[in-house]
């Protein structure tokens, strides 16, 4: 049976959904979005063929609603929705650290949450969407959930206990790569290399070495230790790291980006 999804919030996140299920195949006339300014409605009608409607418009006529507004505004969102979304339909959360619950106090008995954690890869395809299901999610709402967020990259069923620990992992960690790819560009201007150079380099070597990691099955460990070569130039390296305390500080750094989740998503942060 076709499926209308309509996508509220069509931001960077919500575009790259968009634009992802038409080229899995979906059909524009079955999708709807949302946007606040009329000359963004107008760039998504002519970009994509959809149909901009209203926020109480899309909870009345979609099958499945993904909500991709900032966690600050859902719950003035969900204001809206509630008194115009029948308790069947399917609700996607793509807000980071808003528990289920908190859509399930606020919508209609029954109605079936899926919360999402996709990381911003998904603009290129390459994205991990992190899928926990909420109190009335059934197998079948988890697999229309995973069917949206494949065609941007992977996804990985978690209960939601272990939402905050990935989005500290995932959700967060493109930007300790690129904080890693800044910090070892400015030792390669330190070294002698034009930025330009310096960047292409390590760009390369981030690009083949998360390769080699997902497609030999081997472990980080034992990859390491393939470039790792006796009295060489990568253990000096190395034990600078370890000196350095980096393993520790890259730990201290996921705590405290899973304690931070928790916070928002208890409200007290």
């Amino acid at each position: 049976m076709a499926q209308t999804v309509a996508v509220l919030g069509t931001g960077k996140i919500g575009e790259a959904l968009l634009s992802g299920m038409i080229r899995a195949g979906w059909k524009p006339a079955d999708l709807l979005c949302t946007a606040r300014r009329a000359e963004r409605a107008e760039a998504l009608r002519d970009r994509y063929g959809v149909e901009v409607v209203g926020n109480a418009d899309a909870a009345k006529r979609a099958d499945t609603l993904i909500l991709a507004v900032k966690p600050q505004d859902m719950a003035t969102l969900l204001d809206e929705l509630a008194p115009h979304l029948p308790a069947d339909r399917l609700v996607i959360s793509a807000a980071a650290g808003v528990p289920t619950a908190f859509f399930e106090e606020r919508l209609p008995a029954g109605t079936p949450v899926v919360r999402v954690m996709p990381n911003t890869p998904v603009l290129v395809d390459e994205g991990m969407s992190v899928i926990s299901g909420g109190t009335h999610a059934t197998e079948d709402h988890l697999l229309r959930t995973e069917a949206i967020f494949k065609p941007v990259g992977k996804t990985l069923r978690v209960p939601e206990s272990q939402q905050d620990a990935a989005t500290a992992l995932s959700g967060s960690g493109p930007a300790y790569f690129y904080f890693l790819v800044e910090a070892m560009t400015d030792a390669g201007i330190l070294l002698g290399l034009p930025r330009d150079k310096a960047h292409d380099l390590i760009v390369q070597a981030a690009i083949g070495a998360a390769v080699m990691l997902r497609d030999s099955g081997e472990h980080p460990v034992k990859l390491r230790e393939a470039v790792t070569s006796p009295a060489g130039t990568t253990i000096n390296a190395i034990r600078e790291l370890e000196k350095h305390g980096v393993r520790h500080a890259l730990i201290a750094a996921l705590e405290a980006a899973r304690d931070r989740s928790r916070e928002l998503a208890s409200g007290t942060g």
